[in-house]
C-alpha cells in the first residue's frame, strides 16, 4: 500500500510540474497561432504516456537507484575501506589509495549517461535530422565516455584538493581549439551534449558521490570541494563528441586517400 501511495503521490507531483509546460504549448497553439491541435487523440495519449512514464521513472529512482548509489559512495569513501590499500608507510592517505573511487566514478558516470532520457531524445533527433550521418549509439557512447572521464577526474580533484578553475579553464581551452578544427556538423551538437548529461539520472548520483568523498577525505570541505563534479560532467562530453567526429573525419579522409592511391596504381 505504501508503494501505491508513493506512486500516486509522485504522479500528482509530475502532473503539477508538467501543467505549466502544457499550458504554454496550448496557449501558443490556440491563442497565438489560432490553430487547432493536430492529431488531438494521439497527442492526449502521448501526454498520458509521458506522465505515467515520468512518474514511474522518478519512483524507481527514489526507491532503488538513489539509495544504492548513495550507499556505494559512502562505502567506497569510508576510511576503513580505503586504508586497506595504503601506499604510504606513514599511514597518511595518498591520491593513489582512492583508485576504487576513481573507477567507480568513471563507471557510474558512463552508466548513468547511457541511461539518461534527455540524451536518448537528443541522439534520436540528431540521427533523424542528419539522415543517419550521426549515429544514435555513437553519440550516446561518445557523451558517456566524456562524462566518465570527467567525473573520474573530478573525484581526483577532490582527493588532491587542487583548485577547480584550473581544470575548467584548461578544458575550455581544449574545446576552443577543437572547435576550430572539428566538423561544422558536430560543433553545435557537441555543445548541447554537455548540457543534456546533467539531468534526472546523473545529477543526484554524482552529487552524492562528490559530497560523500569530500566529507571523508581529510582536510576537504563538503561545501567547497564536494560540488563541481557536474561541471566536469558538462565539460568533457563536448571534448569527446568533437574528438569522436574528428576521428571519424580523419578515418574517412585516410580511406578516401588510400582508395585514390589504389585506383592510380590499378590504372597504371
Amino acid at each position: 500500500m505504501q508503494l501505491l501511495h508513493d506512486i500516486f503521490f509522485t504522479l500528482l507531483l509530475t502532473i503539477r510540474d508538467v501543467i505549466p509546460i502544457l499550458a504554454i504549448l496550448l496557449g501558443f497553439q490556440l491563442l497565438v497561432l489560432k490553430r487547432p491541435i493536430p492529431n488531438l487523440k494521439r497527442t492526449i495519449t502521448g501526454f498520458i504516456y509521458v506522465l505515467l512514464g515520468l512518474g514511474l521513472f522518478l519512483v524507481g529512482l527514489d526507491k532503488a537507484l538513489f539509495p544504492l548509489g548513495k550507499l556505494m559512495a559512502q562505502q567506497l569513501t569510508n576510511p576503513e575501506f580505503i586504508q586497506q590499500g595504503l601506499h604510504s608507510v606513514s599511514g597518511i592517505l595518498q591520491w593513489q589509495d582512492y583508485l576504487w573511487v576513481y573507477l567507480f566514478a568513471a563507471a557510474i558516470g558512463f552508466a548513468t549517461t547511457v541511461a539518461e532520457p534527455s540524451l536518448i531524445a537528443v541522439a534520436i533527433k540528431a540521427q533523424a535530422v542528419s539522415g543517419g550521418a550521426i549515429s544514435t549509439w555513437g553519440l550516446r557512447l561518445a557523451v558517456a565516455v566524456g562524462v566518465s572521464l570527467g567525473i573520474a577526474l573530478g573525484t581526483f580533484r577532490i582527493v588532491t584538493g587542487t583548485p577547480l578553475h584550473f581544470y575548467i579553464v584548461a578544458g575550455y581551452i581544449v574545446i576552443i581549439i577543437q572547435t576550430m578544427f572539428a566538423p561544422r556538423l558536430i560543433i553545435a551538437l557537441a555543445y548541447d551534449s554537455g548540457g543534456v548529461t546533467t539531468s534526472t539520472v546523473t545529477v543526484p548520483l554524482v552529487t552524492a558521490l562528490g559530497l560523500g568523498l569530500a566529507s571523508t577525505v581529510p582536510g576537504r570541505s563538503a561545501l567547497i570541494d564536494g560540488f563541481g563534479l557536474i561541471a566536469f560532467a558538462s565539460l568533457f562530453p563536448m571534448i569527446t563528441v568533437m574528438g569522436y567526429a574528428q576521428i571519424v573525419q580523419w578515418r574517412e579522409k585516410r580511406a578516401g586517400s588510400q582508395h585514390g592511391k589504389d585506383k592510380i596504381e590499378n590504372d597504371s
